[in-house]
């Protein structure tokens, strides 16, 4: 495991233990954490934990082309219960997501360094949300980083049924009309293989993230 100093650079990701850790320390600057998303690497740490940097083998990832919509999902989308927007409050998406605790886990990995992060990643156009509103009210949502061709889900939150699926789903509708490789889901979690997520090898998502970085 790798301690990073200032420098603005990062380890091989084959150097990632066998859970994904590469590295800790650093800062969450826009320059490092943009650095880390296109080299394949995402933070995610404790509250007051140093900052941990992942890149696990195998990686979630979804192939827009390949979402799964359900029966009982396409009625949804077909009822108008949502409506989507883009961008629109950032800032609540990531406050509600940052109430969604992942599963082991006490407490939120948001923590108010990681919002303070993102919220600049937003601001210089990196970082994005969508937002699920139902009769004018927010009701879910999710953000994530945009490299070009695959977008780094980060989080997604639902406060009535089927909202953030709502959200992913025309994500996903989105993506695949400007032709991107895939969504990053980074870690397994049966809900988003039910989505048609699966994992690949890290060699393979490498690969399409250095396509990626030649088609910028």
């Amino acid at each position: 495991m790798t301690f990073l100093t200032n420098e603005l650079c990062f380890p091989s990701i084959e150097d990632a233990n066998a859970e994904g850790l590469l590295a800790v320390g650093g800062d969450l600057s826009p320059e490092r954490l943009m650095l880390a998303y296109r080299s394949g690497i995402f933070p995610w740490f404790n509250e007051g934990s140093l900052i941990l940097w992942w890149s696990p083998n195998p990686r979630m990832v979804l192939y827009p082309e390949r979402i799964k919509v359900s029966k009982s999902m396409r009625k949804v989308l077909n009822s108008h219960q949502f409506t989507l927007t883009k961008n629109s409050c950032f800032e609540t998406v990531i406050d509600q997501c940052a109430l969604v605790k992942r599963a082991g886990q006490e407490g939120t990995w948001i923590t108010d360094e990681m919002k303070e992060a993102y919220l600049k990643l937003n601001e210089k156009g990196y970082a994005h949300s969508y937002e699920v509103w139902e009769e004018g009210t927010i009701v879910g949502g999710l953000y994530g980083i945009d490299l070009g061709h695959i977008f780094c889900g980060e989080s997604m939150f639902s406060l009535v049924s089927n909202a953030s699926k709502f959200a992913f789903l025309q994500l996903a509708k989105e993506l695949h009309q400007k032709n991107y490789d895939l969504i990053d889901c980074q870690l397994y979690t049966k809900h988003l293989e039910s989505l048609g997520a699966e994992e690949i090898p890290r060699t393979e998502f490498y690969k399409i993230l250095n396509k990626n970085k030649l088609v910028q």
